[in-house]
């Protein structure tokens, strides 16, 4: 019976100041750094073991995992980083303060951004300093000036198809770092979440998420390890 375990990546630098972040790059804060060897810790006590691993091209999930696998004792197994699974990219918003964009704009406003299903925040300007368009990350990618949940998704699952599903078909243990949207889009291709409902799910830092699926990859329980 294939097992998944996805976790979102530790407090960021960002989190902590309470901004928008999506794809800038940011570290984990210590206490971000402390949940992820915390994570390891409780896996590793639960008896959960991997034979491969998946992250985004972002710090604080890369840097989640590898403390996460060296409270394990797991630091050499392998790691595919991919810009598929990184965060939702806030456009405009990047960089700015949630509060402070409240007080501006409305707290309609900022909920439709942050949470519709298919209402992207308005689109970074072209010469914004938080313009990726030159990191060599992402040679060849059309990096996005916004996205929604949905536009998300839609880059998500096909990483999923190509990369992550085949693994668990081979019969391997496979642990995910990522961060909350890129995981929603996850959690609801496999609980077959609604489109209304997904929005408003919640994705602590730093707690593992356990799947248990069938061979055919339909989940069969979902649960966070801690409940357990």
């Amino acid at each position: 019976m294939p097992r998944l375990v996805l976790i979102r990546h530790g407090q960021s630098a960002w989190n902590l100041e309470n901004r928008f972040t999506g794809w800038w790059d940011v570290d984990v804060t210590p206490l971000g750094a402390e949940e992820a060897r915390h994570a390891g810790e409780l896996m590793a006590a639960r008896g959960l073991d991997f034979d491969t691993c998946f992250t985004s091209v972002q710090t604080r999930a890369i840097k989640t995992l590898h403390l996460a696998l060296e409270a394990m004792g797991r630091l050499w197994l392998p790691v595919e980083k991919h810009w598929r699974l990184n965060e939702r990219h806030y456009g405009g918003l990047t960089g700015l303060n949630k509060a402070e964009m409240m007080a501006k704009v409305g707290e309609e406003q900022v909920k439709i951004w942050r949470r519709s299903f298919d209402i992207p925040p308005p689109p970074l300007d072209a010469d914004s300093p938080f313009d990726l368009g030159k990191d060599r990350r992402y040679a060849g990618v059309a990096v996005p000036n916004t996205e929604s949940l949905k536009d998300t998704i839609a880059r998500v699952l096909p990483y999923w198809e190509e990369r992550i599903a085949p693994a668990l078909k081979r019969g391997e243990r496979v642990l995910i770092s990522a961060h909350g949207n890129s995981l929603r889009a996850l959690v609801k291709h496999l609980s077959n979440i609604p489109d209304d409902e997904i929005t408003g799910l919640e994705i602590p830092t730093g707690q593992p998420i356990v799947y248990e699926l069938d061979d055919s990859l339909g989940a069969i329980e979902r649960y966070y390890l801690k409940d357990r």
